[in-house]
């Protein structure tokens, strides 16, 4: 079992990756990919061992509950889930209140919500370490897996090109922030839907600092030319169902396909967040064919989210 240096990550918060340093993040990926062979060759790694992660869902997940419920259990840990249904926060007790409250009883809180606003009162108020399963602003344990994925399959990330076709939402948002791995991160967006200028803004400001660049962009396929990496989101996330049909309009052409595919490079990978509606954002034929690392993406959930959870708590 590897030895942990969480010195400079006991009791953190994570919550975005704006807020770790680039070595940082390379750390946690190093110890993500540590424990995904210590878990594949039948090492145990009880890290936890003992401790209780608070999970608060107030949007509904697949591989958010089940990459954080199951990857407590392998660290010997116990998670608890609580629907908004299930605890007072959906009865109108506050989020400071449950923030004092289940701090004083859990180890570490895990929220998936709407506002990150809720997040950031959550963590101030919180005497336990909160990570940010999920905001409508960031997605950052997302991002840091799919950062695992680029580099297990690449070898690097510095001075790769990552193109991410589709929403300017909270996935590329968080992506925006890979840039300070010295990545180019395009995001190619429709008018009406580009990343908010403020994120845009910081993330540049952090990306200077490690060598990477930041392009937003409209042309899909300017935007895949040359890429190392194709990402996207769906057109519609969860709480936009009664736009459904406008997006369908506005997202015509913001596609991963076949066309896509001859523009990047030829050895270039092709990620998805999940859930993912095919033939809409992404053709089934990309999805299933050979350049997709969608569901080892969605394994890396699990990998990358114990080794969070094992340095901060």
């Amino acid at each position: 079992m590897k030895t942990l240096a969480k010195e400079r990550f006991q009791g953190k918060d994570f919550l975005s990756l704006q807020d770790f340093t680039q070595d940082e993040l390379l750390y946690l990926i190093e110890v993500g990919r540590t424990l995904k062979e210590e878990r594949r060759a039948g090492i145990p790694h009880p890290h936890l061992q003992g401790k209780t992660l608070g999970m608060i869902f107030t949007k509904s997940s697949t591989r958010t509950r089940v990459s954080f419920e199951v990857g407590m259990f392998q660290l010997g840990g116990h998670a608890l889930f609580l629907s908004n249904r299930d605890i007072q926060l959906g009865r109108g007790e506050t989020v400071a209140d449950t923030a004092r409250t289940l701090s004083r009883m859990v180890d570490g809180i895990m929220i998936r919500t709407y506002s990150h606003e809720e997040v950031l009162e959550l963590a101030a108020y919180s005497s336990a370490p909160v990570i940010n399963g999920l905001t409508d602003l960031h997605h950052p344990c997302q991002v840091l897996g799919d950062l695992m994925t680029i580099q297990e399959h690449k070898g690097r990330l510095a001075g790769l090109k990552l193109t991410y076709i589709g929403d300017g939402n909270n996935m590329a948002h968080s992506l925006l922030y890979a840039a300070k791995m010295g990545m180019q991160v395009v995001i190619a967006s429709p008018s009406g839907y580009k990343p908010k200028a403020e994120v845009v803004a910081s993330a540049r400001t952090d990306a200077a600092a490690y060598g990477g660049a930041i392009t937003i962009m409209d042309d899909p396929l300017a935007a895949a030319a040359e890429a190392d990496v194709l990402y996207t989101d769906v057109w519609a996330s969860m709480g936009q169902e009664e736009e459904t049909e406008k997006r369908r309009r506005d997202f015509a052409g913001y596609q991963i396909n076949r066309e896509t595919l001859k523009i990047a490079r030829r050895d270039c990978i092709v990620l998805h967040c999940l859930p993912a509606h095919r033939e809409e954002e992404i053709t089934a034929e990309v999805m299933d064919g050979p350049h997709s690392l969608v569901f080892e993406e969605a394994e890396n959930r699990l990998h990358i989210e114990k080794a969070i959870m094992a340095l901060i708590m």
